[in-house]
């Protein structure tokens, strides 16, 4: 099975107040091959990228309603009379609010939905391929899978 991406670089606003944010650029991907999650990686001018993965789900619900607990929230709202979407992520190292224009993120999950919809997803993570490769025999089995115990019997003995 062919895996494929989809993503997107965007520049997204980390909401420091009320009054003040500061531009983000990010990368959202989706990958087939792991068809339940998004992965959204932040370039906060840090030696290293900050990366997020959370549940596709989430984020298409959270595009219309406030959804998520605990370490992603997700809710649309408007800002200046633009609409956008927040991301509340919480770890041990911190808290981040983030705006996401709402139409590139949308127009985004619409091509994920696309080439994978929603309850196929199971589908696309290869299980059967890889049951079967694991229960099917190998050369080395057919010693086991003959008779484990040939006959003592001999025919001198009869």
């Amino acid at each position: 099975m062919s895996h494929s991406e989809v993503e997107r670089e965007l520049e997204l606003k980390l909401v420091l107040s009320p009054e003040r944010s500061v531009a983000v650029p990010a990368l959202l991907t989706y990958r087939t091959a792991d068809p339940y999650a998004v992965h959204i990686v932040f370039h906060l001018g840090s030696e290293r990228p900050v990366a997020w993965t959370f549940a596709r789900e989430l984020l298409v619900e959270g595009v219309f309603r406030p959804c998520g607990h605990g370490d992603v929230r997700v809710w649309p709202t408007k800002v200046a009379g633009r609409e956008v979407v927040l991301m509340a992520l919480t770890s041990p190292d911190g808290d981040a609010l983030l705006e996401a224009p709402a139409l590139p993120v949308t127009a985004w999950l619409e091509r994920t939905l696309r080439i994978v919809p929603p309850g196929t997803e199971a589908e696309h993570l290869g299980i059967e391929d890889g049951l079967r490769h694991l229960l099917s025999p190998m050369p080395v089995d057919d010693l086991w899978l003959g008779d484990p115990w040939p006959s003592d019997e001999s025919a001198e003995g009869e």
